[in-house]
């Protein structure tokens, strides 16, 4: 039972983690650092800033892991239909 409970605490600790763009890229190397910043230049027309996935704490950005990637997704399905 405790792994199960472990598990429930990484994935929340997932869910809710805020990482700056040089954490993010060099946390998931799928995307690089000039791919992840123009994503966040162009955030009110490719619409990732109406997800809430880009924390801005005075300058320092933020990215909340969650909701990018569901907005990721979200790319991904319009693209499919």
């Amino acid at each position: 039972m405790t792994s199960l409970s472990s598990a429930n605490e990484q994935q929340a600790a997932f869910l809710y983690c805020y990482l700056t763009v040089n954490q993010f890229t060099a946390k998931h190397t799928a995307f690089t650092l000039g791919g992840i910043r123009s994503l966040i230049f162009n955030e009110h027309q490719n619409g990732l800033a109406k997800s809430g996935a880009i924390v801005r704490i005075g300058r320092k950005v933020l990215i909340r892991q969650d909701l990018f990637f569901s907005w990721i997704e979200s790319q991904n399905m319009e693209a499919g239909a």
